[in-house]
């Protein structure tokens, strides 16, 4: 039949037809037709809801001719009014579903989920499954996709919608399309509702399996609800579910992050008695912990278990350990690991290089560290912005800020454009050369190629005005950085208040205390020793000595310049006896003076 005679045997009953008659000359049609695409859409303007419901709820039309036919409907643009409805939908989903074509299924769903304009109650959804007189499982299975598909397109109250309407009604919930929940809360970093739904699922008595559990372990911790994710796990093993090495080391990892030594004795323990052995990511986690907290024997010792265990350490694991000796900056153990590992046949990458390289750097051994980078380069491995501005801040905390700009070339030559963190790394060493009228104007650079500073380059520019007593310029600076929505941090305030003390302006100094503390940020030690330093200048060493003896109070140790500035102050003014009892206990905290305290206390002598 062709498209003419199609139209004009259309155009000729349409009008005299009921519905079902015109339901039935479609079918009919799409029975005989082998493609849409030679149908004009003016031939079937005469479609409304209920014609098109009973073309695809006829079981003499094959799924597939339904399916085409419905997506010729959605696709023609002079059909506005004939569009699927939700019954349409409903109907295609229920013919394809029966069919097994379950992607397909699926993707109506997610028609009905991304339009607006079909937002329906769930009851009223459940109402027209009713009157299709479709099976209860199968609306029970209709329900979980629905469920599924209305958290792809992150319609969660929908989803929760959809679950409650499941668990009154009796139906059965899948633990997958759960889990599929549970992935977006966690994805959305939104972990009270994660844990809030998973309590939803062991009320509805959903299959929970070990990934879920360790998912919501894994969000509490994530929070550093340690001590809650240790109960979860409790109450799941009391309910049969047992925890996997995954989920023991997803504990492991938050108590070395806390840290919480206490908690990962009663894992490492609890580990053992299920007779769960630890495994070369739980090696890595525990060695990475110890590395952060300088407890080198510790690492060691878990290296020589490893050993007598008989477990291959990775590569991760090897990079891990070289990270930590940079940390510590122990050159020699990091480069007799990284040997360890070539001799057991394992390929160095990217991030052992580039911890390596940092070890050099933190070392002052630039001229090592680029052997490294060269071998890198002959070995093809691709040399990331990461180590550059490791390479970068190695030269200029030499000094050596032309070797940091020709690395800066070569980076942009390798196609990584200069970040934010680069233009950091020079305007520090430009400071630290007291080059500041250069590190001002390489700021300013900055934002002229569409770079955004963040709270570090605003904070090295309020530092370098208020080294030259520009305080006017390193407020307006602060209210910049607040306006473009850059939250100045602890280290911002500390550097104005700094100014202020060197130049004796210790009521500004105090006041922007204050608006620091208002903001909710604590003052440090920095913050302490800048106020310290700023009332024995000034000659008020009382006021020194009582901001001094409040830092243990606020949980604050004094560091060599705390007490530098107050034995200086003290030494002064003569209080020789004073000055001398704060020098011994320097000493004892284990703290190195310096010549000028020396200089300090035989002066106090003199006076």
């Amino acid at each position: 039949m062709s498209t003419q005679k199609f139209y004009q045997t259309v155009k000729q009953h349409f009008p005299k037809k009921t519905n079902e008659e015109i339901a039935k000359l479609i079918c009919n049609i799409l029975l005989n037709f082998r493609s849409l695409k030679e149908i004009s859409p003016s031939l079937i303007t005469y479609l409304n809801p209920q014609v098109t419901h009973l073309v695809l709820s006829n079981p003499s039309v094959p799924t597939q001719a339904c399916l085409s036919f419905f997506r010729f409907l959605q696709k023609s643009h002079c059909l506005t009014h004939q569009r699927p409805n939700l019954e349409a939908h409903i109907a295609l989903f229920l013919r394809l579903f029966k069919a097994k074509k379950f992607a397909e299924a699926k993707s109506i769903l997610h028609c009905v989920a991304a339009a607006d304009g079909m937002r329906k109650p769930i009851s009223e959804i459940a109402s027209l499954l009713g009157e299709n007189h479709v099976e209860h499982k199968a609306i029970g299975k209709m329900f979980d996709m629905l469920f599924r598909v209305y958290v792809d397109n992150m319609r969660f109250k929908e989803a929760l919608e959809v679950f409650d309407y499941m668990r009154s009604d009796g139906f059965a919930m899948d633990e997958r399309s759960c889990m599929v929940y549970l992935l977006a809360m966690k994805r959305q970093k939104q972990y009270d509702s994660l844990v809030e739904f998973f309590e939803k699922m062991v009320e509805f008595d959903v299959r929970i399996s070990v990934y879920s559990m360790t998912m919501v372990i894994d969000g509490l911790c994530k929070v550093g609800e340690i001590s809650k994710a240790r109960k979860l796990m409790d109450e799941m093993v009391r309910k049969g579910v047992k925890p996997n090495e995954y989920t023991y080391n997803t504990l492991l990892d938050a108590c070395m992050k806390k840290p919480d030594f206490a908690t990962l004795k009663e894992i490492l323990m609890a580990m053992e008695k299920e007779g769960l052995d630890l495994n070369v990511t739980s090696y890595t986690l525990l060695i990475d912990g110890y590395c952060n907290f300088g407890n080198l024997k510790e690492v060691e010792r878990l290296f020589r278990e490893i050993e007598r265990k008989g477990i291959e350490p990775d590569v991760h694991l090897y990079t891990c350990m070289i990270s930590g000796c940079s940390k510590l900056g122990n050159v020699k153990r990091a480069f007799s690991v990284f040997d360890e590992m070539v001799e057991r046949g394992l390929v160095p990458n990217a991030h052992t290089y580039g911890a390596l390289i940092n070890c050099l750097c933190k070392a002052g051994q630039m001229q090592a560290a680029e052997v490294l980078l060269n071998e890198m380069q002959s070995k093809g491995i691709d040399i990331g912005r990461v180590i550059f501005n490791t390479m970068m801040d190695g030269y200029c905390k030499q000094g050596n800020i032309d070797e940091a700009w020709r690395l800066q070339k070569v980076m942009e030559g390798k196609g990584h454009e200069s970040d934010v963190h680069v233009y950091n790394i020079i305007a520090s060493g430009l400071c630290k050369l007291d080059r500041r009228e250069e590190a001002k104007m390489w700021l300013f650079s900055m934002v002229d190629r569409g770079v955004a500073p963040n709270e570090v380059a605003y904070t090295t520019l309020i530092g370098i005005y208020s080294k030259e007593g520009n305080f006017v310029e390193a407020k307006k600076t602060l209210r910049e950085m607040e306006t473009k929505g850059v939250k100045p941090n602890t280290a911002t305030y500390n550097t104005l208040i700094d100014g202020y003390c060197k130049k004796g302006m210790m009521k500004e100094a105090y006041k922007l205390k204050i608006v620091m503390e208002c903001k909710g940020l604590i003052p440090d030690n920095y913050t302490y020793t800048s106020l310290v330093h700023g009332e024995s200048i000034s000659g008020k060493v009382d006021d020194a000595l009582k901001l001094f003896n409040e830092m243990p109070r606020e949980g604050l140790v004094p560091n060599v310049v705390t007490y530098t500035a107050m034995i200086s102050g003290l030494s002064k003014e003569g209080r020789s006896d004073e000055a001398f009892r704060l020098y011994d206990e320097m000493i004892e905290a284990g703290l190195t003076p310096d010549a000028s305290v020396y200089s300090a206390l035989v002066g106090s002598l003199h006076g």
